[in-house]
C-alpha cells in the first residue's frame, strides 16, 4: 500500500508526503538508544523483521524519489503508541491494551490469576497518542529532510514493571504468571529523540503513568457503554 501511495501523490502532485514507519525496522541488537544512523546496521528481530523490512523499503523509496523527482516525502520512525482509543480485541492488540484488557476482565469476572507472554525482563519505549500526534503533525510542518527521523519519549520500561503498573491502576490483586514458553521480542527497545527535539522542538509530554491511567479509565468506560460487553 505504502509504495503505491508514495506513487500516485508524485504523479498527482503532492507537495510533502509523510511517511510512518516503525520501530521494528531497527536491527534486533541496536544499541540503546536506538539512533536513526543505526537503521542499517543488522537484521530486525526475527518476530517482527519482514513487517520492518517492508517498512523500511518505503524508505528507501522515499529517498530514490526525493533524488530522481525531487519529491518531497520524510520517514518517521515512531515507538509503541498507546492511549484512548487503542485496539482491545484480544486477537490483535499490542502490549498494552492486551494487559489493560487482562486485568480490567479479571477484575469484573472475579478471576485471581493471568497469564503474560514471555519472561518480563524485555524493555519498551511507548508514546501516547496525543503525544504522537504532536510529533507527527511538527514533522509535517518543519521537517524536510531525506534522512529518517525518531519520534519517541525517550524512556524504556521493562514489561514486569509494565505489568506491575497496569495491575495497580486497575485493582487487580490477584496473581501474574509468566508463560515463558512464548518468545519476548526485540530485547530492548528505547530510542534517542535527540533529532525530534534539535530539528523542530518536539518532546513528549505525557506521563506515563498518568497516560496509563487514561487508558484504562477509556476502556473501563467503553465497557460501560456497551453495557458490560468487552468484545
Amino acid at each position: 500500500m505504502g509504495i503505491q501511495l508514495i506513487e500516485y501523490a508524485r504523479q498527482f502532485g503532492v507537495k510533502k508526503f509523510v511517511c510512518i514507519g516503525t520501530i521494528c525496522a531497527y536491527p534486533k541488537y541496536t544499541p540503546v538508544p536506538f539512533k536513526e544512523e543505526d537503521l542499517w546496521n543488522g537484521y530486525p528481530e526475527e518476530t517482527n523483521a519482514p513487517y520492518g523490512l517492508a517498512k523500511k523499503m518505503l524508505l528507501v523509496q522515499l529517498q530514490a524519489y526525493r533524488q530522481q523527482y525531487g519529491f518531497n516525502g520524510i520517514y518517521l520512525l515512531p515507538v509503541n503508541l498507546y492511549g484512548p482509543g487503542d485496539n482491545f480485541n484480544p486477537k490483535s492488540s499490542h502490549v498494552i491494551p492486551a494487559l489493560i484488557k487482562k486485568c480490567v476482565d479479571a477484575v469484573r469476572e472475579g478471576k485471581d490469576e493471568i497469564l503474560v507472554w514471555g519472561t518480563g525482563e524485555v524493555t519498551r519505549e511507548f508514546i501516547y497518542v496525543e503525544d504522537a500526534a504532536e510529533g507527527i503533525l511538527l514533522a509535517a510542518e518543519k521537517y524536510d529532510k531525506p534522512e529518517p527521523l525518531n519520534i519517541g519519549a525517550g524512556f524504556e520500561i521493562t514489561i514486569k514493571n509494565l505489568v506491575n503498573l497496569i495491575v495497580k491502576l486497575t485493582g487487580f490483586k490477584g496473581k501474574v504468571s509468566w508463560d515463558i514458553s512464548k518468545p519476548d521480542g526485540q530485547p530492548r527497545r528505547c530510542l534517542d529523540v535527540t533529532q525530534a527535539k534539535t530539528r523542530f522542538g518536539f518532546e513528549a509530554r505525557m506521563p506515563f503513568e498518568e497516560g496509563l491511567r487514561k487508558t484504562v479509565e477509556w476502556y473501563k468506560k467503553l465497557l460501560l457503554h456497551n453495557g458490560g460487553s468487552n468484545k
